[in-house]
């Protein structure tokens, strides 16, 4: 046992023996195994890749009382079995702590038994998943530096174990992999920029030769600038800046909030405005567990309670929820518990969105070439807040505005800082693209399962010119 400082047991046996070791009424232990590898590029050339493993484990202790149920949560990484008695008595602690929680309920048994894995090892990923897209990369390097090109950026790959266990009998376990690639194409001297990303399962499906053509071709746009003054602009938005646009949405539908009058979803003199009609456009925004190709937890994981969220609610069942249908807002995110504060149906949030149009709509240079004249975007940057009721948000464009005029790019403009909400842009969206996989540059770091088509917006607010670059 090698003294018992260092030994560590696979996951499913890491929830076994925290719930073995539980004293209190009821416990919840969530074991999570992370691998992740990476490369990072600059001025065409690799600069470092690396790979790193993590452990984490998540105890919630749950006591009753007289007045209800009291609940304490307790993460820890790293933790080996020497340590594990500690992290459940932790949590205990803290539950004999804790007032009653208002989002108690029963904790989840089995249902079918185990899932399928349960007993086996964690899923790994290693530097080899890039044994394809390396050589592209090389490749990329050449034609860079035959056309005075500069390339930097990142790729990313992390797969992620989580097994879940309840007192109550419940083990089930996810294998979630999450890559994306960011690609930054500069002109030699520096003057001209474009981005490019894209998300991937596997790196199998990364086009790279499409992505550094079409940052090429961006560039060569920039040759000529053109200064143009604040105002409001018809803007055609690329997936990737509707996406982040659509999961900030996402993020404040909570229905509590909403309920208690907090956000945009809210309904003037109470309730909330699922049923209110947010576009006249037949779009519909959905989340689905199980959507090919941007496949997530088919349950819930929560590591601590919130209004969207609750810790006893880990290891429910998700299936795919539309919150907004034919363009009419018809769900709003609940846990068990603000379900039946809100009167709404259970619609835990789900890690993945995707925006869905009509069959059969334009590409996006289709859109361009159909554009009398406005702007076309690369994407929205450094977004940030600034009115909850209204969902009123500032940020920046970066890596390219361009000017369409008689259905063609005719250069590139200034960047400028914008003032939007993303309720008003889907109200005054007037056109949508193909629905395809997207990255979305702001929020990749936290969300990259998303799918979105272009949108055609009028009026879009460029509220002043940014000298950002």
């Amino acid at each position: 046992m090698s003294g018992g400082q260092t030994v560590v047991t696979r996951p499913d046996e890491t929830v076994e023996r925290a719930l073995a070791l539980s004293k209190a009424d009821g416990c919840v232990v969530i074991a999570e195994e992370t691998s992740a590898a990476n490369l990072r590029w600059a001025g065409n050339a690799l600069t470092t890749n690396g790979e790193t493993r993590g452990r984490r484990v998540t105890v919630v202790a749950t006591v009753a009382g007289t007045e209800g149920t009291a609940s304490g949560t307790v993460s820890r990484s790293g933790v080996t079995v020497d340590r594990l008695e500690g992290l459940v008595r932790a949590a205990e602690a803290a539950a004999r702590e804790a007032g009653p929680a208002e989002d108690a309920r029963p904790l989840l048994g089995a249902s079918g038994g185990p899932d399928d894995g349960f007993a086996e090892a964690p899923a790994q990923t290693s530097i080899g998943v890039f044994a394809d897209f390396a050589p592209e990369l090389g490749a990329a390097f050449g034609r860079a530096r035959e056309a005075d090109r500069l390339l930097y950026g990142f790729a990313s790959h992390q797969l992620t174990s989580s097994y879940v266990g309840t007192s109550a009998g419940l083990r089930r376990r996810h294998d979630q992999p999450t890559g994306h690639v960011e690609l930054n194409a500069k002109s030699g001297d520096l003057t001209r920029s474009a981005w490019g990303g894209t998300p991937t399962r596997d790196f199998r499906d990364v086009d790279l030769a499409a992505l550094d053509a079409d940052l090429a071709e961006r560039l060569s746009w920039a040759t000529r600038t053109i200064d143009l003054p604040a105002g409001r602009y018809e803007t055609l938005l690329p997936p990737s800046a509707v996406a982040d646009l659509m999961v900030y949405m996402y993020w404040q539908g909570g229905a509590r909030d909403a309920h208690e009058g907090r956000t945009v979803f809210s309904k003037p003199g109470g309730g909330t405005r699922v049923g209110d009609r947010l576009t006249e456009l037949p779009l519909t925004l959905y989340s689905d567990p199980n959507h090919p190709g941007l496949e997530s937890a088919p349950f819930t994981i929560a590591h601590a309670s919130s209004d969207t969220a609750s810790v006893f609610d880990n290891g429910l069942p998700l299936e795919r929820t539309n919150w907004v249908t034919d363009g009419v807002l018809t769900a709003l995110s609940t846990n068990r518990h603000t379900a039946e504060l809100t009167g709404l149906a259970v619609a835990p949030e789900i890690d993945n969105l995707i925006l869905d149009a009509p069959a059969g709509g334009p590409t996006l240079a289709e859109m361009v070439a159909s554009t009398e004249r406005g702007l076309l975007l690369t994407c929205l940057w450094y977004i940030r807040e600034v009115d909850p009721q209204t969902l009123l948000l500032t940020g920046l464009t970066r890596d390219g505005v361009y000017l369409v005029e008689g259905g063609e790019v005719v250069g590139a403009v200034n960047n400028f800082r914008f003032n939007e909400s993303p309720v008003d842009v889907l109200g005054r969206a007037v056109e949508a693209g193909r629905t395809e996989r997207t990255y979305p540059r702001e929020w990749g770091d936290w969300f990259t399962r998303a799918a979105m088509p272009a949108l055609r917006v009028r009026d879009f607010n460029m509220s002043s010119p940014s000298r950002a670059q």
